[in-house]
């Protein structure tokens, strides 16, 4: 069903969307996304910190106890 749209049928759909909602709104909900996206990559940064933090403790398994593995 969505594979026929083409370019006119989007501007079509952009236009209404834009009539029915404003200028004002379509920019403050852009602004949103653009946080929201901001917050995601700073998450999955601060995620792989925590992951490279985690390689680099130390091994403390006694001598012994390596032997066996």
């Amino acid at each position: 069903m969505l594979n026929n749209i083409g370019l006119p049928g989007l501007l079509l759909i952009a236009v209404v969307v834009l009539v029915l909602f404003g200028r004002g709104k379509i920019s403050s909900l852009m602004g949103e996304v653009g946080k929201g996206i901001t917050s995601f990559k700073k998450g999955i940064s601060e995620g792989q910190d925590e992951i490279a933090k985690s390689e680099e403790a130390k091994d403390v398994t006694p001598e012994a106890e390596k032997d066996k593995v």
